[in-house]
């Protein structure tokens, strides 16, 4: 679900040539003669129906939309997913724990959020886990996603461009990834059968201004950025994903440097 966006898009490419992989869009005449692609409208379509004829052994929820359609939408994936002993790969935040600042989070902190972002996780994460067996879900908590075709960068670049200030949190501490590799964590994840709550942040942290200076840097603008100082406490605070239980293997890690480094067009 969501196989055109930014992550369903890269989950896409990575997981196709190994499974029989279809995916629904939104809008955009470019999936409209792909036979694995099927247009869905998040407000006005049934997922159930799909689902029904589709018969997937996996359903990956990577769709955005409006959140009371989100939170239907999912529903009804759990009812199928309980109905059938399918999958369910759901993407979520670390947004989960936005109302805790002191200590990056782990697979099982209590979650809290302050946001209305982060509280529609939680409320998509418990009916997953209060209505399926672990057995049949993976909750994946992303970080901060970066990627040569990122939004976040493509935003980044308009704004030194056009001389628009930078908002950068210098108190905040946080961990990223990319688009690719978030993509092979999550087809390790797929293939080995795992479950539960998994954190697929970057190992190392930083903060926030620090990377974002680092990534301007990488993308070598020949104008000077201006950054626009938020201070949203006196202290650091965190905002980062890290696994303590559901540790992947170390070839699947990847640090902030190599995040700089994997946002940049080849």
């Amino acid at each position: 679900m969501g196989a055109s966006g930014f992550l369903g898009s890269a989950l896409y490419k990575e997981l196709y040539r190994y499974y029989d992989t279809y995916g629904t869009y939104h809008s955009g005449k470019i999936y409209s003669d792909n036979k694995h692609f099927f247009r869905y409208d998040l407000v006005e379509d049934d997922i159930f129906e799909l689902l029904k004829k589709l018969k997937p052994s996996v359903i990956i929820s990577a769709v955005r939309g409006p959140f009371p359609d989100q939170l239907e939408a999912h529903q009804l994936i759990t009812e199928y997913a309980a109905l059938s002993g399918c999958k369910v790969v759901f993407l979520s935040s670390a947004n989960v724990f936005d109302a805790f600042s002191h200590y990056p989070s782990y697979e099982n902190d209590k979650t809290l959020s302050e946001s209305i972002y982060g509280k529609l996780k939680i409320r998509i994460e418990t009916l997953l886990m209060r209505n399926l067996p672990e057995k049949q879900y993976a909750i994946v908590r992303l970080p901060m996603v970066f990627g040569a075709q990122s939004s976040r960068v493509r935003e980044l670049k308009n704004s030194i461009l056009l001389g628009e200030p930078i908002e950068v949190f210098p108190h905040l501490i946080i961990n990223t990834t990319t688009d690719s590799k978030f993509s092979q964590q999550l087809h390790y994840i797929i293939n080995r059968k795992l479950h539960g709550i998994f954190h697929l942040g970057s190992t190392d942290l930083i903060h926030h201004k620090e990377f974002i200076h680092d990534l301007i840097t990488m993308l070598d603008i020949n104008r000077p950025p201006i950054y626009k100082n938020v201070y949203t406490s006196n202290f650091d605070r965190y905002l980062a994903v890290l696994p303590r239980d559901n540790k992947l293997p170390k070839h699947l890690g990847i640090t902030n440097e190599e995040v700089v480094a994997g946002s940049q067009k080849s």
